[in-house]
């Protein structure tokens, strides 16, 4: 069990398989061959390689995880002998694996040309929810890619010459009106950073913020400076490569909110738009910008898949867990995605991108899990309301309903302990709880109108809220079900 504002952690630290490519399309047999000619030898299908495999309910963000360097090499295909047996047929994509709410681990497919290799295939492992953090940047990659033309007879003679057709326009001359990907991008892109975190011996990771205001704060999440935060280096580096120096002006562990502010900031700052992540709708169009791997600047698109999607997730290096009622949205979010914007169709910041959902699991000096069209970020407006607090106060300020929960999941909702951390009692003498009349054992099954199903999502909801808000708690208490009005209370700091 655990106090409200913390859980058991599911760390993950992922690597990825390669896929294999489609097979090479044999050359046919020129036209008039002779008889008896030997016909061409076919080209088998390319081999399937092995490769080493790679919270949101178990997420484990990547602060403070070993740095490893993902790179995927391509092999000329060679044909074998027309006497060699064709290769084995790749048996791609696997059947997806069981995703549960909380898990472990996490090892998503890597696009890459297959490698031939004699290891034996490992074994997948459980599902998981990582942090988007990038503790191994890409340093090198390509993408083959192939360049279409038209060919055309001129002469008509049998001697052929090529020649290239060019559109009317060149892309430089289209127009990217301020609604489109492309528009939201160019406006967007300035006003992102890429976050380089190092802590004292050396180690860190790759991450992304947003300007906040026009003084140099920028808005990130706590796991992708937490490494550096105390005796570390902090960097901040533009789409126009300008790299500043920065510091932790704050940080909220439990929100996995934190805001820098520039060193010798530049003038000129445009802060990113804040738009209202309460009249989200499922299904609207979302645009995440960051550094996947390493590589900023990067832009991806998607919509939202769900709303108030409860997510506990850690960073990896504590035995302690950041709570959300999460936006998801199967735009693709990679480790460095972390801290990044995620816009609406209008270029406005709706959430904070945080999180992914991984495959499978992974070991120490395995690489990081990659998207599988499952992101969380949290919402703009609890970020907001707990930035404003940082750069107020430099520390975070929670809101309480002084009971301690268990973060077991099939309660049927959020059960209060039989006794809090250390031996304290499960429901604080004098608080919220105690003057509502609530007592360990109850199970709490709403918050307001919100289905509460576990711990998590109960702290998740909580922290949507302010202290000194009145919320209305359902719960069960020997078969019957009750109902108490309280205030939210408070606590300051991270415990």
């Amino acid at each position: 069990m655990s106090t409200e504002n913390e859980g058991n952690e599911g760390n993950a630290v992922p690597s990825a398989p390669s896929v294999p490519s489609a097979p090479p399309v044999p050359a046919a047999a020129p036209e008039g061959a002779p008889q008896g000619a030997p016909p061409a030898p076919q080209a088998p299908p390319a081999a399937p390689a092995d490769a080493p495999t790679a919270q949101v309910p178990g997420a484990a963000h990547r602060e403070g995880a070993d740095p490893s360097t993902a790179a995927h090499e391509q092999y000329p295909y060679a044909p074998p002998s027309p006497q060699q047996p064709p290769a084995g047929s790749a048996a791609w994509p696997p059947p997806p694996p069981a995703v549960p709410s909380y898990a472990d681990g996490g090892s998503p497919p890597a696009w890459g040309a297959p490698v031939p290799s004699d290891e034996k295939p490992r074994k997948r492992r459980a599902s998981g929810l990582v942090a988007a953090v990038a503790v191994a940047a890409l340093v090198a990659g390509g993408v083959g890619g192939a360049l279409g033309y038209w060919a055309a007879d001129s002469s008509g003679s049998g001697s052929s010459g090529s020649t290239t057709v060019a559109a009317s326009n060149s892309p430089k001359d289209f127009k990217r009106e301020a609604g489109t990907v492309a528009g939201v991008a160019a406006s967007a892109l300035p006003s992102v950073v890429t976050i380089d975190a190092k802590s004292g011996d050396g180690e860190g990771g790759t991450g992304t913020g947003f300007v906040y205001d026009k003084e140099g704060h920028i808005l990130t999440n706590n796991h992708v400076v937490a490494s550096a935060a105390d005796s570390g280096q902090l960097t901040a580096t533009f789409s126009n490569g300008k790299k500043y120096d920065a510091e932790v002006v704050g940080r909220a562990q439990g929100y996995d909110v934190a805001v820098l502010k520039l060193k010798n900031a530049p003038d000129g700052l445009t802060p990113l738009a804040l738009g209202d992540s309460d009249k989200v709708a499922v299904g609207d169009s979302t645009i995440a910008i960051g550094a996947p791997f390493g590589l900023s600047n990067t832009v991806t698109t998607g919509i939202i898949s769900a709303k108030n999607r409860p997510v506990a997730s850690g960073d990896g290096s504590s035995n302690k867990n950041s709570y959300m009622s999460a936006l998801q949205t199967d735009a693709s979010i990679n480790p460095g995605n972390s801290g990044g914007p995620l816009l609406d169709a209008g270029g406005a910041v709706i959430g904070i991108n945080s999180a992914i959902q991984s495959t499978s699991g992974g070991g120490v000096g395995q690489s990081q899990a990659g998207s599988i069209g499952l992101g969380f970020a949290i919402p703009v407006n609890q970020a907001k309301n707990v930035a404003e607090q940082l750069i107020k106060t430099g520390q975070p300020v929670y809101p309480v309903i002084g009971a301690t929960v268990t973060m077991e999941e099939k309660t049927g909702g959020a059960a209060i302990s039989n006794e809090g951390a250390g031996g304290t009692p499960a429901v604080t003498p004098g608080g919220p709880a105690a003057k509502a009349g609530l007592k360990a054992g109850d199970v709490i099954t709403k918050f307001n109108d919100t289905a509460v199903e576990s711990g998590p999502t109960l702290i998740g909801e909580i922290w949507t809220h302010k202290p000194g808000d009145k919320v209305t708690l359902t719960y069960k208490r020997d078969g019957r079900t009750e109902t108490a009005e309280l205030t939210l209370g408070e606590r300051k700091g991270d415990s």
